[in-house]
C-alpha cells in the first residue's frame, strides 16, 4: 500500500512530531506533502528515509495549491491519502478527490472548544471543515475529548475513529547522568529546583502563569523548551519580575533523538533536568508533552490533560491535576519542592497510563484502518485492545 500524509507544516510541534514517529512504525510505503514551513521535523523525517516534498503555498487562499497537489496525488499513485491539521485538511480532501482518490483518513489534533490550532472557530471556518470533512473517508480523533467534540459539531458517529496519539516511552527513560550532563550545559547547580514546560509559546498554553508561579520561589529555575510568538513576552516578563537570568527559553528541541546526537542538549536530557513538569494550558486535545514527562518518572502539575483525564487516577498517580490560577499552581509548587528539599532529585516509577500509548498500538490501529478504508484485507498487526476508560470501547477494530 502506498499512503501519502499531507499537513499544514512541519515545524517543531505535537501533531508534525506524532506524524514522524508514526512514520517509523506504519507498515506501509509513505510519503509526506507539507504544504508550508518545512522546517526541523521535515528534515527529520528525511534523515529516517521518508520523502518529504514542499508545496509552496503561499497561504489559506492560495487556490492555486489545489491543482499542485491534486498532480502530486495522482503522479504518486497512492492507494490512500491521510490529512493532518486544518489547512492540510480541507486542501487535501479536495485534491485527493480531484486526484481520484477516493481514501482519505483526516486525523483531528486541535480541535478545541472554541480555536482549532489556535485561530478562532468562526462559523465560515466551522463551515468549510464540516463541507470538506464530507469529502473524506472518516475522521481520527486522538481523544475522547475530540471524538465529542466532532459528534457535537455534527460529525456522523460511524465517520469517527479513535485513535490515541502515542509516544516511544524508551526515549524518555530516565538517566541521572543525563541529568547532570544537562545541567552543567545550562549551567544549572545540582541542588537546584527546576520547573519546567514543553509546547509552542503562544498565550493559549499561558505559560505566563506557570513564569509568574516559579518566580516566587527565589531558588528555583524555569526550563520553556519550544518556541512561537509569545517568547519575547514572556523574556520580557521574566526581566520585570527580576526572574530574568533564572528563566531559560530553549527554543525548539527535538524528542525523537537522532543517532549520535547529544541527548543533554534535547529533549530527554532537558526532561532529566527538570524536577517537576507544568501543563498550565486550560485547554489541551490530547497532553503529548505529559506522557513524555510522566515517561522520565517526572511528577507532573496539569490544568487539563485529555490523554490522562480520560483514565483512572490510579493510572496516573505522579500526575495532579491544578486549578489555572498562579496562586494555585504557586501552592502546588511549594507542596513539590518540600519534598524535592526533604529527599533530593527523584523519580516516580513510569505509570501504567504511559504504557497504554505505546506507539506501536497506534501505528497498528491506523494501519489497520488504512486496509479497511482503501479496501483492503492484507494488514493483520498486532491488534492489541487498548481501552482508555471503562466506559469507552477497545479501538482494535477500526470500526469502533
Amino acid at each position: 500500500m502506498r499512503v501519502l500524509h499531507i499537513i499544514t507544516g512541519l515545524a517543531a510541534g505535537g501533531a508534525e512530531q506524532q506524524l514522524r514517529l508514526l512514520l517509523r512504525h506504519l507498515p506501509v510505503h509513505c510519503d509526506v506533502i507539507t504544504l508550508t514551513n518545512p522546517g526541523a521535523v521535515a528534515h527529520g523525517i528525511r534523515g529516517d528515509g521518508t520523502r518529504v516534498s514542499h508545496l509552496g503555498m503561499g497561504g489559506n487562499r492560495d487556490v492555486s495549491a489545489l491543482p499542485r497537489l491534486a498532480r502530486a496525488i495522482r503522479a504518486g499513485r497512492y492507494d490512500l491519502v491521510h490529512t493532518h491539521l486544518y489547512r492540510a485538511c480541507v486542501f487535501g480532501r479536495i485534491a485527493a478527490r480531484l486526484a481520484g482518490v477516493r481514501a482519505v483518513l483526516a486525523t483531528e489534533h486541535s480541535l478545541g472548544e472554541a480555536v482549532i490550532e489556535g485561530r478562532p472557530l468562526t462559523p465560515g471556518t466551522r463551515a468549510l471543515y464540516l463541507a470538506t470533512e464530507r469529502l473524506g473517508s472518516s475522521t481520527v480523533a486522538v481523544s475522547a475529548t475530540v471524538a465529542d467534540r466532532l459528534r457535537s459539531w455534527g460529525v456522523p458517529e460511524d465517520r469517527i475513529h479513535l485513535v490515541p496519539n502515542g509516544i516511544d516511552a524508551r526515549l524518555f527513560r530516565y538517566d541521572p547522568a543525563l541529568r547532570t550532563a544537562a545541567r552543567a550545559r545550562l549551567g544549572i547547580p545540582e541542588d537546584a529546583f527546576v520547573a519546567g514546560g514543553v509546547g509552542r509559546l503562544v498565550p493559549g498554553k499561558r505559560y505566563d502563569v506557570l513564569l509568574r508561579a516559579v518566580a516566587g520561589f527565589p531558588d528555583a529555575r524555569l526550563l520553556l523548551v519550544g518556541d512561537g510568538p509569545e517568547r519575547a513576552a514572556l523574556r520580557t516578563l521574566a526581566t520585570e519580575l527580576g526572574f530574568g537570568d533564572r528563566a531559560l527559553l530553549l527554543g525548539e528541541r527535538d524528542g525523537a533523538v537522532e543517532a549520535g546526537a547529544d541527548r543533554s542538549a534535547q529533549l530527554p536530557g532537558l526532561l532529566a533536568a527538570m524536577d517537576v513538569f507544568v501543563s498550565p494550558s486550560a485547554e489541551e486535545t490530547f497532553g503529548l508533552a505529559v506522557l513524555e514527562a510522566l515517561a522520565a518518572g517526572l511528577p507532573v502539575l496539569h490544568v487539563t490533560c485529555p490523554a490522562i483525564d480520560e483514565l483512572p487516577a490510579a493510572e496516573a498517580p505522579g500526575a495532579r491535576r491544578i486549578g489555572t490560577g498562579v496562586r494555585e499552581l504557586a501552592t502546588a509548587l511549594a507542596g513539590v519542592r518540600r519534598e524535592h528539599a526533604a529527599t533530593g532529585p527523584r523519580r516516580l516509577p513510569v505509570p501504567a497510563a504511559v504504557g497504554r500509548y505505546d506507539i506501536t498500538r497506534s501505528a497498528d490501529r491506523l494501519a489497520a484502518l488504512y486496509q479497511r478504508t482503501a479496501g483492503r484485507r492484507g494488514y493483520a498487526g498486532r491488534r492489541t485492545p487498548l481501552t482508555l476508560h471503562p466506559s469507552l470501547p477497545a479501538v482494535s477494530d477500526p470500526k469502533r
